[in-house]
């Protein structure tokens, strides 16, 4: 009986929480990010899920930055550490904890982007459009610069994903 009633209270929390997020996310555009010490700014209607890092399958002869395939609630995720993948670090450092970013369905793949830290939600009203500099990933689609003067760049995950070098991952 005491099982039941923690199930409730569990569920009841829980759907205060996403209600939260809700009515939050209706005036938060983008989902922070950090990857080697970038920042990065996933837009929210391209993010699904953010994930704790868990075991991946490595799967052969695959480019480094694709650190494998996860199950993450049932489905099979390829695994892309970002940092990686932008040229930003050599190797995954072990140990050193992140969070995977799920893909929002509407993109048409199951990928799962390996962030080092999340920054938390941003707003329109938090970030100022700053010029682009020209190191920036080819599917950054803008620059932000916050209330302290720390750049982000915004991330066009749609392009990432039909972008043939990404999708290329024998290597």
């Amino acid at each position: 009986m005491a099982g039941k009633q923690a199930l409730r209270e569990f569920q009841q929390r829980l759907a205060q929480r996403l209600q939260a997020v809700r009515e939050q996310s209706q005036s938060a555009r983008w989902l922070a990010v950090e990857s080697a010490g970038l920042g990065l700014l996933i837009p929210l209607a391209q993010a699904a899920e953010i994930f704790a890092l868990v075991p991946t399958t490595r799967v052969p002869y695959t480019k480094p930055w694709m650190l494998g395939v996860a199950n993450l609630r049932g489905g099979l995720h390829t695994v892309v550490d970002l940092a990686q993948y932008l040229g930003l670090r050599n190797s995954r450092i072990e140990g050193s904890g992140g969070r995977l970013v799920a893909l929002s369905a509407e993109l048409n793949t199951n990928c799962a982007l390996l962030v080092d830290r999340l920054a938390g939600l941003r707003t329109e009203e938090q970030l100022k459009r700053s010029p682009c500099s020209d190191e920036r990933p080819h599917f950054a689609s803008d620059q932000r610069v916050d209330e302290q003067g720390r750049i982000w760049q915004v991330l066009d995950l749609e392009v990432l994903v039909r972008f043939e070098p990404f999708l290329d991952i024998v290597a």
